[in-house]
């Protein structure tokens, strides 16, 4: 694996931790949100991750055959967001005639079904992912300095 090869994969990381982050901002910006544009309450949405092209497939294939030249070249290019999920588990019903969302019969409510402790705990999460990436990027930005170092003189 060359450096700029771990580069690509911090930095791909670092975009699909984001982007865990930006979704998960706007379930707590929701969590009250009653009206969407679509209809209804706000639903819950996460973001489903995918490996980048060449994957864990091609690295058990390497894996087998350790004892090869080309062993070194894993054929993992890093991670990346295959889509935007919504959940579609229930919504949280309360009684409130009162709302002006309330349902005229039976005076029930739907709110988001987004728990503030799990954002929370996923953004958390996250934001260390986040971090671990950045540390992965500045150890190989630290090899690749050396190694120019190591070439210069």
């Amino acid at each position: 694996m060359s450096i700029l090869s771990s580069l690509r994969i911090a930095a791909s990381a670092m975009r699909a931790q984001r982007s865990r982050m930006d979704v998960l901002t706007s379930n707590i910006a929701n969590i009250d949100s009653t009206r969407t544009a679509e209809g209804g309450a706000y639903r819950r949405r996460q973001v489903v991750f995918t490996a980048m092209p060449g994957g864990l497939r091609q690295f058990f294939t390497l894996l087998r055959n350790a004892d090869q030249p080309d062993f070194g070249r894993l054929a993992m290019s890093g991670t990346g967001v295959q889509r935007i999920a919504v959940d579609q588990s229930p919504l949280k019903q309360v009684l409130d005639p009162q709302h002006p969302d309330a349902d005229p019969v039976t005076g029930i409510v739907e709110f988001p079904n987004v728990d503030l402790v799990t954002e929370m705990t996923d953004m958390l999460a996250a934001t260390r992912s986040y971090e671990a990436s950045v540390t992965a990027l500045n150890a190989a930005k630290t090899m690749a300095l050396r190694a120019l170092d190591i070439a210069r003189g």
